[in-house]
């Protein structure tokens, strides 16, 4: 079965983002459930890292979406945004290492603003 990580990394067709919307709505609250959890958790370095690549992606992704943010754009412009992303792997490892303490900082104040609450 494919991780997460596998459906986040690859650009989709039309087709393939409506599917996943259907699914991803009906696990919604299986998922919600287990994000509570989890919230209760300080993260691993494994998901700080994948904070941080997703961050870096997202930060690519406004970059070459000038026109738009990238939640407005078109299923077409979004597709032809990730296969630029596909291409561009070395710079957002490259970002994600820099942005990276900055994820660790915000995990620690979440943490430390959760216990003294």
């Amino acid at each position: 079965m494919k991780s997460f990580q596998d459906f986040y990394n690859e650009a989709l067709t039309v087709q393939q983002r409506r599917k996943r919307a259907i699914q991803m709505k009906r696990l919604a609250p299986k998922i919600a459930l287990k994000r509570k959890i989890a919230m209760k958790k300080k993260a691993n370095p494994q998901k700080l890292k994948s904070r941080a690549d997703k961050a870096a992606k997202n930060l690519l992704r406004s970059k070459l979406s000038k026109t738009a943010p990238y939640a407005q754009l078109s299923f077409a412009q979004k597709a032809v945004i990730d296969k630029k992303l596909d291409k561009k792997k070395a710079a957002i490892s490259k970002i994600s290492k820099k942005l990276l303490p900055s994820i660790k900082q915000k995990e620690k104040d979440r943490i430390k603003n959760k216990n003294s609450q």
